[in-house]
């Protein structure tokens, strides 16, 4: 199965345009969705999950026209959103026996060895009858993804999942991820960058509303291999190096000030190359998009 964005658009009542002429090919797999806060990642993703209205555009699934069969699309449709809420006091076993039985899963025997399945795929067994407000925010996000994975779904749409847990909770999280994406088409919504490098095959960058870059995160990587350079310098130099050279990222290291810089040929003798990764993919394509759009 494939889902299918062509020009696709939304402008909200405010008249902010959260997306702009939006195409993308999802197959089958992993499928890595970068982009800043505001970029508009979320109101794709909420817009394939059938729960606000584009205003031109069209989505598939498979067969499945997505902005107008919205109860065909539910059926096969697993979502964690960002702002994934639960009822604190409710076990987590009862509570994908309630969201199994209100999917159309009516046999109690079917259903329990479905929610037994789901608990132990997401190693929450051992705490299947202790109450979701007692959950930490990674077996939380673990709980979200046994509920999206209720009904079998063909398309898992994952918004913001690891952000705020630890190292091994993110871990664990992307090995889930990594076993589903097997054999399903899960997009993974995201602002950061390593998550995509990890898991996904495929990817598209958005900004502003626009996608501004997609493919294969190694091909995207290899376009700007040899053109990155890197050079340590004094915090109050930094406008300085801005207003000369294409500056796409800064970090600290040791206490200084390091400057990544994209161009064909060498900025000056005083920059060293440096190994171009998925990140300076990132921030070379946002940094190219907002500073477009101040001209």
């Amino acid at each position: 199965m494939e889902l299918k964005i062509e020009n696709l658009n939304k402008t909200y009542s405010n008249g902010v345009q959260a997306l702009k002429d939006v195409s993308l090919t999802i197959p089958n797999g992993m499928f890595g969705l970068l982009g800043p806060n505001g970029a508009g990642k979320s109101s794709l993703m909420r817009t394939i999950a059938t729960l606000q209205q584009a205003d031109s555009g069209s989505i598939t699934l498979g067969d499945i026209d997505v902005l107008k069969d919205k109860s065909r699309v539910r059926e096969i449709l697993g979502y964690l959103p960002q702002e994934f809420g639960v009822y604190p006091k409710v076990s987590s076993y009862n509570m994908l026996d309630h969201i199994a039985s209100l999917k159309g899963i009516s046999n109690k025997g079917e259903r329990k060895d479905l929610v037994e399945s789901l608990l132990t795929k997401t190693n929450l067994w051992h705490v299947k009858n202790k109450s979701l407000g007692t959950y930490s925010g990674g077996m939380k996000q673990r709980f979200g993804i046994a509920q999206a994975l209720i009904g079998d779904p063909q398309l898992i749409i994952v918004d913001e999942p690891t952000a705020g847990l630890d190292p091994a909770e993110r871990v664990r999280f992307h090995n889930l991820l990594s076993e589903i994406g097997e054999n399903t088409i899960v997009i993974l919504s995201t602002h950061i960058v390593e998550d995509v490098s990890n898991l996904c095959h495929n990817m598209a960058i958005i900004c502003l509303g626009e996608v501004v870059a997609k493919g294969n995160p190694a091909d995207l990587t290899n376009q700007v291999a040899g053109k990155i350079w890197k050079k340590a310098i004094d915090r109050h130099q930094l406008e300085d190096y801005k207003n000369e050279m294409q500056v796409i990222s800064t970090h600290l290291k040791a206490g200084q000030t390091i400057i990544h810089v994209i161009s064909d040929d060498k900025p000056d003798a005083s920059f060293e190359t440096s190994s171009a990764n998925l990140e300076d993919v990132y921030f070379a394509e946002i940094t190219s998009r907002m500073e477009s759009a101040l001209v």
